[in-house]
């Protein structure tokens, strides 16, 4: 017969395995798709690339506000000190990451000013309505499970990716092109292991549904970030 104590042991694992579980599957899609399989392996061509990094762009210029705008409203709220704190916290570690898109991309020949012009996808679109739902609307701290996937898919791949994609050598300038990648792979580790630590002790079943609705709103979504179509390659929803 369990204890409480076990149950809730249980429970909590039951619930990380499921996180764990949307953040491994984005990694399963993307090895599926063809052309982020082209960047993982190093043979994505240049237009390909620029996609990729003009509406990454455009979806991580929101991160520092909307984490912080998440931060602020539990704090507010009174709820979960700690959350409300890890919330904070990311939003200062992300600050800047957009200025090492734009580097990279003005080193492909893409000043900021045709960045800022660019049509965005209806996966940038989707991913910065749904944040910003759960930030100012919804459970903010939804956006740990979205932080999850994404940091879980750096870890996974991104070091790899910048080392495939120089010693590929196939697009001009490559070498000043890869800051964005180099730095999410070099911190995202520690950022995981850090964010499961604090997730596991989460026991509200609303937030352990929104986080895992926001991780696999992530995981679908972004997939449409290598290409304007997804519909031949589209990812698994379930």
């Amino acid at each position: 017969m369990h204890t409480m104590n076990e149950t809730q042991t249980q429970t909590q694992m039951d619930w990380m395995k499921a996180l764990e579980h949307e953040a491994r599957t984005l990694v399963e899609d993307l090895n599926a798709h063809p052309i982020a399989r082209r960047l993982i392996d190093g043979s994505i061509d240049a237009d390909s690339y620029v996609h990729y990094l003009v509406q990454t762009y455009h979806y991580v210029r929101w991160t520092t506000p909307l984490l912080a705008e998440a931060g602020r409203r539990m704090k507010r709220m009174g709820w979960h000190p700690q959350l409300a704190e890890l919330l904070l916290q990311k939003s200062t570690e992300e600050r800047g990451h957009e200025r090492w898109l734009l580097a990279d991309l003005k080193n492909l020949g893409w000043p900021v000013a045709r960045v800022e012009r660019a049509q965005l996808s209806p996966a940038v679109i989707a991913y910065v309505a749904w944040n910003r739902y759960t930030t100012r609307s919804g459970v903010p701290a939804a956006f740990l499970g979205t932080a999850y996937v994404l940091e879980y898919l750096s870890v996974q791949y991104a070091s790899g990716a910048v080392e495939r994609l120089l010693a590929a050598n196939t697009i001009p300038n490559i070498r000043k092109a890869v800051t964005f990648l180099r730095g999410h792979g070099d911190a995202d580790g520690n950022h995981v292991a850090e964010l499961a630590s604090v997730l596991r002790s989460l026991t509200d079943p609303r937030e352990r549904s929104a986080l895992l609705l926001s991780a696999r709103n992530t995981r679908v979504i972004y997939s449409g970030l290598f290409s304007d179509e997804g519909g031949e390659y589209p990812a698994r929803t379930s």
